[in-house]
């Protein structure tokens, strides 16, 4: 079984436009755009007033969570559906759950005594297919909504190195019951949709097709910020980077979705993925070498964080994801330690490139609060029927992890130097304008989470 440091997911807010103004120019600080927000009547959605539309909502919305696995303490169904059920850390404070978890699918059952355990507990029946947690026994779509977290478990991985994880044979029985219900409700999915491209894309249309939210991906987004700043709409990015481990299919995804969280904010907006390529090994450096934005980008990266000179050139398992946008921007993710997950853009008019940085984990209670954003724009989900951010952007995210695992081979051949994949099929246009998604204030409290019952 995979053991994996960290969460996934991002979440809800509204994509309605905001009014101001931006400078494309401008970094805005957490503060500001949440005052941007305030003026266009978007409080709620941004987090400062987060019980608002629950205040209006009849009832809590009822959700099925369906999940692969929930046998550690360290299963991202543990970290998710837990905080769904006994409320999450958010904004320095503690926040209720507004939400009922009503029913449990757990493809691994006979491992995930965990799971069952806090079902038991909290009195959440467990069915045994996806169509009866959903139907909740009966013929009918019964919920509000669904919640699927088919992350960690006994499965195999492939010759390419993609875990064959039940994201989509999960997915696409919730569609049965959409259609034969002809209605649909907001799905959550998390971390990347599948490692299979062409799964990936069709549940992505189905959304469409349903006219029903989707939002997943990683939580490392949504994670505290250092600084506490987000790229206002329309920033001239022209080059970008993300340092972070990336040593297999689900830490490369959540690399690639902190990448395209902050390359979608630039200037005209997405325009989709032209080409995607993988280089692992020594020859890493060699291509880092003969791209000067991405040297630049990189050794400030190194200064930002005062490490000693070549400090990413000795890392163990270097690697680089190359992506090439429609636009002509330009991003690599760069494996290496040590930094947590870095953006680093270069942007037109500025002198020095923009540094954020993700950190964060020292102990396995920390971590277990990795996800708190997660949950909360889960629950804005649920409870709006807005996406927290353009599911298009999952799905590119999804489609450049998916290509960088297939980069490296050819006709069953394996080559450091991966192939320059062309990705026409890439070519999603849209215009991120949310507010700021990111956690801020005091830090959960180190102490171990409540599950409904002893130890």
């Amino acid at each position: 079984m995979k053991n994996e440091q960290i969460e996934i997911a991002a979440g809800p807010a509204d994509s309605s436009p905001i009014t101001e103004t931006m400078d494309p120019h401008s970094l805005l600080t957490r503060r500001e755009m949440l005052g941007m927000a305030s003026l266009a009547g978007l409080a709620a959605l941004t987090g400062i007033v987060p019980d608002a539309v629950a205040q209006t909502a009849p009832k809590r919305p009822r959700i099925a969570c369906l999940v692969s696995f929930w046998g550690l303490p360290t299963s991202h169904a543990d970290w998710i559906v837990n905080k769904l059920l006994d409320g999450y850390w958010w904004q320095g404070a503690h926040t209720p759950s507004r939400v009922e978890v009503v029913s449990v699918y757990i493809h691994q059952f006979d491992t995930s005594l965990l799971g069952q355990k806090v079902c038991k507990a909290k009195n959440i029946p467990i069915y045994k297919s996806v169509g009866e947690a959903v139907t909740l026994g009966g013929k009918e779509l019964a919920v509000d909504g669904v919640v699927i977290v088919a992350e960690h478990g006994n499965y195999p991985t492939d010759l390419k190195g993609h875990w064959l994880l039940p994201r989509w044979w999960i997915y696409q029985q919730v569609i049965q019951v959409f259609e034969q219900s002809k209605r649909s409700v907001p799905v959550f999915n998390d971390k990347h949709l599948s490692y299979n491209w062409d799964d990936a894309k069709w549940m992505f249309d189905k959304s469409r097709e349903l006219n029903f939210p989707l939002t997943g991906g990683s939580s490392i987004p949504t994670y505290f910020r250092k600084p506490e700043i987000e790229l206002a709409a329309d920033t001239p990015i022209m080059n970008s980077i993300v340092v972070g481990s990336a040593p297999d299919e689900g830490a490369i995804s959540h690399c690639v979705d902190v990448l395209q969280a902050f390359v979608d904010r630039r200037k005209g907006g997405e325009t989709g993925v032209k080409a995607v390529q993988s280089i692992r090994g020594p020859e890493t450096l060699k291509w880092v070498e003969g791209n000067p934005w991405a040297v630049n980008l990189l050794e400030a990266v190194r200064k930002n964080f005062d490490l000693k000179p070549g400090y990413f050139q000795q890392g163990r398992r270097p690697g680089v994801c190359i992506v090439e946008y429609n636009d002509g921007t330009k991003a690599a993710v760069i494996s290496g330690e040590g930094v947590g997950w870095t953006y680093a853009g270069e942007i037109a008019g500025q002198k020095n490139p923009t540094i954020v940085s993700m950190l964060g984990w020292p102990g396995p209670v920390s971590q277990y609060h990795a996800a708190n954003a997660h949950e909360h724009w889960i629950t804005e989900m649920m409870l709006t029927r807005k996406e927290p951010f353009n599911a298009e952007r999952l799905l590119l995210s999804t489609g450049i992890v998916n290509h960088y695992m297939e980069s490296n081979w050819e006709n069953g051949r394996y080559s450091a130097v991966g192939r320059r994949i062309e990705t026409p099929f890439m070519n999603m246009k849209y215009h991120s304008i949310h507010g700021p998604l990111f956690e801020t204030g005091p830090r959960p409290p180190n102490t171990p989470y409540i599950r409904g019952f002893e130890s």
